[in-house]
């Protein structure tokens, strides 16, 4: 469905229940936080369903709708979720239909009954708020606020290379409806713990570089995290930082989850490498320049089969 049929469905039906991925980052919990908001708006009953995984950072703009546990909604929408696989641990045993997708990945599966795609989009938040933006008066302060994290967090504060004029065009409107952007910014990308500073600190200087430079792989390990003391709330666009580095064409993260043969792998890449291919190859996928996978295998297994692919992808690519 387009954005003017999916504001049209959303309006005739009511009791939602709204579903976020595994591991939620910004954009996944903004936007639930900002549909949830907008459907109240119009009268409706909305609600989220808890994340078991979220952290500190997110929790303030989604534990104000966490669904009671008797909640039997009539619908259930997922957000920023790109296959089933991807949702939360608690919603495995539910037998409930997803009735519809909102979603910007280009790898969405079309598992929903229905779905409003569209990959041309830097976030999710922007979908919603163009949905939003349907109904009057239905983007006030609060919903704004929660779009803004969505936006922002998914272009790495606008600098990532999905950032377009329409995205900034969003975030402008969303300003301008009363998003906290400097409390935002600050906290979302300038402020730290000191466990995320050591743990950086940890990761740049182990970090491996290969294929003249234009492959830097990070591996980030229980132990590594224990050693300083962090946890999943100093993790945030970890993924970030290899491709950080002047001259790298792919950014690659390893992360440790629940043990040393249960990883995660984040891809962040320019033009010149297609991130979405690349995690496609180990059953993942995204967008051209983010995306990712998961693995059970080590690290050393996980970083040998990255290479033979990149070695297959850059053997034939120069520096411009």
């Amino acid at each position: 469905m387009n954005i003017s049929e999916t504001a049209k469905w959303l309006s005739e039906r009511d009791n939602y229940l709204i579903v976020t991925h595994r591991r939620p980052d910004g954009d996944t919990i903004g936007s639930a936080a900002g549909l949830a908001r907008g459907l109240r708006g119009l009268g409706k009953t909305a609600y989220i369903l808890y994340n078991p995984e979220i952290t500190a950072r997110y929790l303030p703009y989604a534990e104000r709708y966490w669904a009671p546990d008797d909640f039997l909604p009539d619908n259930v929408v997922a957000v920023d979720t790109a296959s089933h696989e991807l949702f939360p641990v608690n919603w495995e045993n539910s037998a409930r239909r997803i009735a519809l997708c909102i979603d910007h990945h280009p790898s969405n599966t079309g598992y929903a009954e229905l779905s409003c795609i569209d990959g041309a989009r830097a976030s999710c938040g922007e979908i919603i708020f163009e949905i939003l933006s349907r109904w009057p008066g239905a983007v006030d302060a609060e919903v704004a606020a929660a779009l803004y994290v969505a936006v922002s967090t998914d272009t790495g504060c606008f600098a990532f290379g999905n950032t377009t004029a329409d995205t900034l065009q969003v975030a402008s409107e969303l300003a301008r409806a009363g998003a906290p952007i400097a409390h935002i910014n600050r906290t979302m990308f300038r402020a730290k713990t000191r466990a995320r500073a050591v743990l950086e600190g940890l990761i740049f200087s182990e970090l491996e570089f290969h294929f003249d430079g234009r492959a830097a792989i990070a591996v980030v390990t229980k132990d590594m995290l224990a050693r300083v003391g962090a946890t999943e709330n100093e993790l945030d666009d970890i993924a970030s930082l290899p491709g950080s580095i002047e001259g790298v064409w792919a950014g690659i993260t390893i992360r440790e989850l629940s043990g040393p043969d249960d990883c995660k792998v984040s891809v962040r890449s320019g033009e010149n490498i297609d991130s979405n291919a690349l995690c496609a190859r180990f059953g993942g996928g995204g967008h051209p320049m983010a995306a990712g996978f998961t693995a059970r295998a080590r690290v050393f297994d996980i970083k040998a089969g990255l290479l033979a692919a990149l070695d297959e992808i850059l053997g034939g690519k120069t520096r411009p």
